[in-house]
């Protein structure tokens, strides 16, 4: 029985790790068939993709263009792309894909500047596009189950945000000399491919948007400073935010500190109670009620009575982990898509939007002028 939804990929060769990770985040619910694709710029490691997910050659694409044009006029061409190539790709691959009316999702940072950003919102909009960015954190069921109580009131007013998300895996760039590179993915610290950011653009906006999304509170103002240690982009930043009604929020994301590994970890302090997420622990969510003690709510089990809940796909004890997450994603995107097929309303489905990587983009903007500026309030 064939798929429900073809998709191609633009980026992600047999030896890309993000790549590999969509595409078995997309094997999860098996409504999506892999049919194209333009994995690589190196004619053999694209042809190597492609024979090893089973594609027609003819389907393999020397490039993005050829791939965007050659899919839309086809009468089984892909229902949407995904877009895992380096950063400075985005933006062109993403415009070129909806130019030819192909549905996007795309890995973040959604493109290098707002003006971008914003063109490719317009774009979506104005062809009826279905666009996702690809902002992980919130696929994992506590995540949402955090986003609802927030929203029921079980913390009452958000009077206070801390948020971090800290990293060890670029530390070795400061024991390097000036512009020597050690680690594999230094792409990300180079301006030509990672664009104006590099820490903050990674990993800053994943907090950004992970408190956007459990809280809906919007950023005002920032102000901002961010360490490059010699090098052409930043390692380091901190960050205060003041949001739109009035709470401030505290922010820290860091390449270079040593001990820690995927370490987002959302604070949340509302005037009736508390809640704290840790990615790397993502199946428990602390809740302090100002009336009572502190509870550890654990994925699966029937102290969890939130909607949110039933999007866990295994029993408690058994850990789901940024696979789950992504299929998450992937899976709402996709049941979007099948309803806009079916003529049906796709509104509802929970997964980021073009509107949430516009925000990103912004907000990495904002940071990196307030850092240049004395760390100077910079308006959202």
């Amino acid at each position: 029985m064939a798929k429900q939804i073809r998709y191609g990929m633009v980026g992600g060769g047999l030896n890309a790790f993000i790549g590999e990770v969509h595409r078995k985040a997309l094997n999860f619910d098996t409504r999506a068939e892999l049919v194209a694709g333009s994995f690589s710029s190196h004619a053999d490691r694209n042809a190597a993709t492609g024979e090893a997910y089973c594609l027609d050659p003819a389907r393999v694409y020397a490039s993005y263009e050829e791939m965007a044009k050659a899919e839309a006029a086809r009468e089984d061409g892909i229902d949407f792309v995904s877009v895992v190539t380096p950063n400075n790709m985005h933006y062109p691959v993403c415009k070129a894909f909806l130019e030819a009316g192909i549905n996007v999702v795309c890995e973040k940072p959604l493109c290098f500047t707002v003006a971008q950003a914003e063109e490719l919102c317009r774009l979506s909009r104005e062809k009826g596009l279905l666009f996702g960015v690809t902002y992980t954190y919130t696929g994992y069921t506590m995540a949402k189950v955090m986003k609802e109580m927030i929203a029921g009131g079980k913390i009452g007013k958000v009077v206070a945000v801390n948020a971090e998300y800290a990293q060890d895996w670029l530390l070795g760039e400061l024991a390097t000399g000036n512009n020597t590179q050690t680690n594999i993915a230094v792409w990300r610290t180079d301006p030509a491919m990672s664009g104006a950011a590099n820490c903050v653009g990674d990993i800053g906006t994943h907090v950004e948007n992970f408190i956007h999304y459990v809280t809906g509170l919007k950023i005002k103002r920032l102000l901002a400073t961010t360490n490059t240690y010699g090098k052409a982009l930043d390692l380091n930043a901190n960050v205060l935010v003041e949001y739109e009604n009035g709470a401030n929020g505290a922010y820290w994301c860091s390449q270079v500190a040593a001990g820690h590994y995927n370490g987002l970890v959302a604070r949340v302090y509302g005037d009736k109670g508390a809640l704290e997420w840790v990615q790397e622990d993502p199946e428990h969510l602390r809740y302090t009620p100002v009336d009572g003690p502190t509870q550890v709510l654990a994925r699966g089990t029937g102290c969890v009575k939130e909607k949110a809940a039933a999007t866990g796909r295994l029993p408690s004890g058994h850990p789901e982990g940024i696979y789950v997450a992504f299929a998450n994603i992937y899976r709402n995107y996709v049941s979007a898509l099948i309803a806009r097929k079916n003529g049906e309303d796709a509104a509802g489905y929970d997964f980021p939007t073009v509107e949430d990587g516009v925000s990103g983009v912004r907000f990495i903007q904002a940071v990196v002028d307030s850092a240049a500026s004395n760390a100077a309030w910079v308006e959202l």
